[in-house]
């Protein structure tokens, strides 16, 4: 989503509140993403409604829901903003480098990775481009590139048949986290099979990972205890550290605290991939495609 003042004039800059009011469901929100007074934002959407004749949306307790009116609205504005977004982008780009805003969604354990040194590069090389970073987890950020609120994330995939369109940026092993001098992760690496009857802690259904995990066990005839189910890395990570069960995840060298040792699953190797995708909903401008190369080159220098 464009910056409001800086936008060309294609479209009501009211709609582009609309959108944003609809994305986020809540009024403030949307005027803390926009640097706009809440009145304001507030103001804006009456006006919209007035001149509608009906109500785009339903006040709660807890923000704002898209009435049934707002819900048929939703989808031929959002597409009409893509548009004159992606427009005003071209109209500026035929005036020297690329501009315009980019959503980039972040695992986690991404971050400390790619934030600093993408921010920096698109600074450096990019002044006409809005950065916009949104950290959250493998399935949120799916979610927000399915649904059109990110251009792109790095994401985790489980295995090759579901990389489909997406671009690898890294193959990671996954591990058995334990606690420290525990004798199953004393080792640099665990066969598969020793985790038959090993209390584990894993994430809830329908994870990926859970999915995974479940598929793998029934394929080896293997028997999995989950003893905790834990639907982040930081939670599983705390259990593990407190002898409460095993973690199965990602492990980067050096990103375990000194509480947590961990062995590499062999017998079969497992492995996730790391990969960047790309929202079909957003469109692809010259500052989408640069910001892309950046990541790329930024993946690069960690892996060589």
């Amino acid at each position: 989503m464009p910056d409001m003042l800086s936008t060309l004039p294609i479209i009501d800059p009211r709609w582009l509140l609309f959108v944003r009011v609809a994305a986020s469901g809540s009024l403030s929100k949307a005027a803390a993403m926009l640097d706009m007074p809440q009145s304001m934002v507030s103001r804006n959407i009456a006006q919209l409604e007035q001149q509608c004749g009906q109500r785009l949306f339903r006040r709660t307790g807890r923000g704002v829901v898209l009435t049934e009116f707002g819900e048929q609205t939703l989808p031929r504005v959002a597409r009409l903003v893509d548009e004159a977004d992606a427009l005003a982008d071209d109209i500026r780009n035929a005036r020297g480098q690329p501009v315009g805003e980019v959503l980039v969604g972040l695992l986690p354990s991404a971050v400390g990775q790619f934030a600093a040194p993408l921010f920096a590069a698109v600074r450096e090389q990019l002044p006409g481009v809005r950065l916009h970073l949104v950290e959250g987890a493998s399935a949120q950020l799916e979610e927000q590139l399915r649904d059109g609120r990110l251009d792109m994330g790095i994401v985790l995939r489980e295995d090759e048949a579901s990389i489909g369109d997406a671009h690898v940026l890294a193959r990671v092993p996954l591990h058995l986290v334990g606690r420290r001098g525990d004798a199953l992760v004393s080792k640099s690496d665990v066969a598969l099979t020793a985790l038959a009857g090993v209390p584990l802690v894993v994430p809830s259904r329908p994870h990926l990972l859970r999915a995974r995990l479940d598929r793998l066990a029934a394929d080896h005839s293997l028997p999995l205890q989950v003893a905790v189910e834990a639907d982040s890395v930081r939670l599983q990570y705390e259990i593990a550290a407190a002898g409460g069960g095993y973690a199965i995840a990602s492990v980067q060298p050096g990103m375990l605290d000194a509480r947590l040792a961990s062995s590499q699953i062999v017998q079969p190797l497992l492995e996730r991939f790391v990969v960047l995708a790309e929202s079909p909903l957003r469109p692809h401008t010259r500052a989408t495609l640069e910001v892309r190369r950046l990541i790329h080159r930024v993946a690069e220098s960690h892996i060589t």
